[in-house]
C-alpha cells in the first residue's frame, strides 16, 4: 500500500509524561528540572484506519490539514514536503512508515547501525542539594539501566557557587567520575557558562582525565574557539550549536574545524530539516535529545537511518502514556526494534 492510497480523517491531541528514576537538579543556567515534564503529541490517523503519533516541533492548525492526501503532506524520501503540516513532522513520519511497513530509521535510508551508542545525560548538579556522594549514586544508577558513558553538566561557579569553589567542584566530579569509571566515555556540558580564563584552568586539571568531549563551554565566539582548538588540553572533540543556534554559522564553524559534534536539537531543528542536514555535514552530529526520553529514540533514528552520528543522548527514565516498546539499553548501545514507524505505541489515548 502506498501512502497516496490515505487521506488525513482526523488529528487529536494526546498527553504523555516523561518520568526521571530522581529528580534531577540544577545545571549552570537553570534550576531544577523536576522529575519530568508533561508534552502535548498528536494522533494522526488516515481514511483507511492507519494512524501514527508523535510530538509537534511547534504550534500549527491541525485542521488545515483534514481531508489532504498523506501523500501532499510528506514523500517517503525527503519528509514533510507542505509547510503547513511542518508542526507534524514527527507524527507524519510515524505515520507514513507505518502504512510502508517499515521502521523509521529504514525509511530514512539505513545508513546508520540500529545498535546507537547512547550516554547518560542526567548527571547535573544535585551535589549542591545532597552532597558530592550523590553523584556516585545517580552514575551508579544509570550504569545499572544500561548505560556505560556520561555526560557531566559543569560551570558550578556561574550562578551557584563562588567561580572559584565552583570550578574546584566541577573538576572534583570529572575526576570522582574517571575514578568510578575508569572505561567510561566521560562528555561535559558547561551550558555557555565558562569564560575562557576558567575553561582553560578546568581543562588543564582534568588533561588525564580524556574527555570525549566538550560541549558548550561558552557562546560560540570564533576568536574564542581558535584559541581554544589550539590548546594542548582541548579534547578532540567540541561540540556546539544547541542553545538557539545559527545553524549556517554552525556549518561554517564545522567547516573551519573549530567545531567537531553538531547539536541541534532533535525537536528544534526538526526530522525533515535533518534529513536535508545531516548528509553533507562537514562534521558529526548529536541531536540534542535532553526533557523526554522519546527525544532519545528519535535520535536513535536518525542516527540509525542518516548515519555521520556516533552517540546520541539518553534521557534516563520512562514515557509515561505508552507500553512497552522493544528498546533495549545494553552495555551503552540502544538497540532500536524491528517495528513499523518509531515503533512506540499510545497505552491510553487521553485527548488533552
Amino acid at each position: 500500500m502506498t501512502i497516496s492510497q490515505h487521506v488525513i480523517s482526523s488529528i487529536s491531541p494526546v498527553e504523555i509524561g516523561a518520568r526521571y528514576p530522581r529528580p534531577v537538579g540544577r545545571n549552570a543556567f537553570r534550576g531544577h528540572h523536576g522529575t519530568g515534564p508533561t508534552e502535548t503529541a498528536y494522533i494522526v490517523s488516515t481514511s483507511r484506519g492507519a494512524t501514527g503519533w508523535g510530538l509537534p516541533l511547534g504550534p500549527g492548525d491541525p485542521g488545515a490539514l483534514i481531508g489532504r492526501n498523506l501523500a501532499e503532506l510528506i514523500s517517503p524520501s525527503i519528509g514533510v514536503v507542505a509547510p503547513e503540516a511542518l508542526f507534524l513532522d514527527y507524527p507524519l513520519h510515524d505515520l507514513a512508515a507505518r502504512i510502508l511497513d517499515v521502521p523509521v530509521h529504514v525509511m530514512l535510508g539505513a545508513a546508520g547501525s540500529p545498535q546507537v551508542r547512547c550516554y547518560s545525560g542526567g548527571i547535573y548538579f544535585d551535589d549542591l542539594d545532597d552532597g558530592l556522594p550523590v553523584i556516585a549514586k545517580n552514575l551508579a544508577q544509570d550504569h545499572a539501566s544500561g548505560f556505560r558513558d556520561f555526560k557531566l553538566k559543569i560551570g558550578r561557579g556561574y550562578r551557584w557557587m563562588a567561580p572559584d569553589a565552583g570550578l574546584d567542584r566541577d573538576i572534583e566530579v570529572t575526576r570522582l567520575t574517571r575514578s568510578l569509571y575508569p572505561d567510561a566515555g566521560i562528555l561535559v556540558d558547561a551550558n555557555d557558562g565558562y569564560s575562557i580564563n576558567t575553561l582553560v584552568s578546568y581543562l588543564e586539571a582534568v588533561a588525564d582525565c580524556n574527555l570525549y568531549w566538550l560541549e558548550e563551554p561558552f557562546a560560540e565566539r570564533w576568536e574564542d574557539l581558535e584559541f581554544l582548538r589550539k590548546h594542548p588540553a582541548v579534547p578532540a572533540r567540541i561540540a556546539d550549536g544547541e542553545f538557539e543556534p545559527n545553524v549556517d554559522r554552525i556549518i561554517r564553524f564545522g567547516e573551519a574545524g573549530l567545531i567537531d559534534v553538531a547539536l541541534m536539537d532533535v525537536i528544534g531543528h526538526g526530522l525533515t530539516a535533518w534529513r536535508r542536514t545531516l548528509p553533507g555535514l562537514p562534521m558529526k552530529a548529536s541531536p540534542h535529545a535532553w526533557g523526554l526520553p522519546l527525544k532519545t529514540l528519535y535520535a536513535a533514528h536518525l542516527a540509525a537511518g542518516l548515519g555521520n552520528i556516533d552517540t546520541i543522548e539518553g534521557v534516563p527514565g520512562n514515557t509515561l502514556g505508552t507500553v512497552d516498546n522493544g528498546y533495549t539499553l545494553t552495555d551503552g548501545l540502544l538497540t532500536l526494534p524491528d517495528r513499523p514507524g518509531f515503533g512506540i505505541d499510545l497505552a491510553v489515548q487521553k485527548n488533552c
